[in-house]
């Protein structure tokens, strides 16, 4: 008979409590920034629930039922003397700034959106069938764009371009950008307000992303510099200074002949940019908040939609880690290749011919 270690078993259940609470939480994020409840509280606190429904042309028992939530998750402050709600400097620039590089509510979207596919998903894993980016919930394609943007807005320009050799200089002078898998346009954007000398296309093979850029685009007020078209990383056309595939080039299904493609589209000199979630090689050296994160998502998101690309699809997944990426693009008869930069949640690729 199998003997029951009680701490560990007490450790696990602990944490399965929290993943419990976490997955209720998720929602109520959501709710919470849709209806401008963290924004109103930022702004306006402390208040009770009463003066933040009235804030919000909220209903006042829902809103103290979500306030509970929030407070005892530690997402907002509670004083039982005046029993009033308010929130941190830090609880705001995490929950209620859009321009904070700590924005989590689109994180949030994004896996929300994600668990309405969970039948497809589970469905899935007994046929082997894939399930395309473009067959899930709009949250996703929302929420992925409003995740992502904070973190390339801290670094892509301040510090993942002047990482490559040479690539802040051909910017400024003037090249040729595009930007592969640009889903709803964020980094294309960031890029084309920074460099006005360049020129920057933005591929996608989801029509629904490319419109939603044109869109963010025009109201950016670079759309003359910047197109945004439908097409796949496969066979994407025209000649570039530089490729940039920022947290894509493991959703798709055929990483080495894209890497062929990309390298058939490059000036000589030119530079292809691999922005991917950081990984080490090793299953062990992810095993942490980050890697269940980013394992979690791949298996909804990143690894259906690679395998959806068809017969051989090789689904590389959100922690693919250095070493299986250079074997991808060395594979695809590029010559150079190296780290240039990271931060705790991406690896920043140089590849060059």
């Amino acid at each position: 008979m199998t003997t029951i270690d009680e701490k560990r078993l007490q450790a696990l259940l602990g944490r399965a409590v929290v993943d419990l609470g976490a997955t209720f939480h998720a929602a109520l994020a959501v709710v919470g920034d849709r209806l401008g409840l963290y924004k109103a509280l930022a702004s306006g606190g402390p208040m009770t629930p009463a003066e933040l429904a009235a804030r919000t042309r909220t209903t006042e028992r829902y809103v103290q039922e979500w306030l509970g939530a929030q407070a005892a998750g530690g997402y907002v402050d509670y004083d039982p003397s005046t029993r009033r709600y308010s929130m941190s400097p830090e609880q705001a620039a995490c929950l209620a700034d859009e321009n904070s590089p700590t924005f989590l509510p689109g994180g949030f979207q994004v896996a929300l959106g994600a668990v309405r596919s969970l039948d497809r998903i589970a469905e899935a894993f007994e046929t082997g069938a894939g399930v395309g980016w473009h067959e899930h919930d709009t949250c996703v394609f929302i929420g992925t764009e409003r995740f992502f943007r904070p973190n390339y807005a801290a670094n892509l320009v301040s510090e993942w371009i002047p990482a490559l050799e040479g690539g802040e200089a051909a910017l400024r002078s003037g090249a040729r950008v595009a930007d592969v898998g640009c889903g709803r346009g964020a980094s294309t954007i960031l890029m084309a307000r920074e460099f006005p000398r360049s020129t920057f296309v933005g591929f996608d093979y989801h029509a629904e992303s490319i419109g939603g850029a044109r869109k963010s685009a025009e109201a950016a007020g670079v759309s003359g510099r910047v197109s945004f078209e439908v097409a796949r990383a496969s066979d994407f056309p025209g000649r570039y200074d530089l490729v940039a595939f920022f947290d894509s080039l493991h959703d798709m299904g055929d990483p080495t002949g894209i890497a062929r493609h990309v390298l058939a589209a490059l000036e000589p000199q030119g530079t292809w940019m691999i922005v991917e979630p950081f990984a080490g090689d090793r299953v062990e050296d992810n095993l942490n908040p980050v890697g269940r994160i980013f394992y979690s998502a791949s298996t909804m998101l990143c690894c259906p939609n690679a395998i959806a690309q068809g017969a051989g699809s090789v689904a590389l997944g959100a922690q693919a880690g250095e070493a299986k990426l250079r074997e991808v693009v060395t594979a695809g008869g590029f010559r150079r290749f190296r780290r240039a930069a990271e931060t705790p949640f991406n690896l920043v690729l140089e590849a060059r011919p």
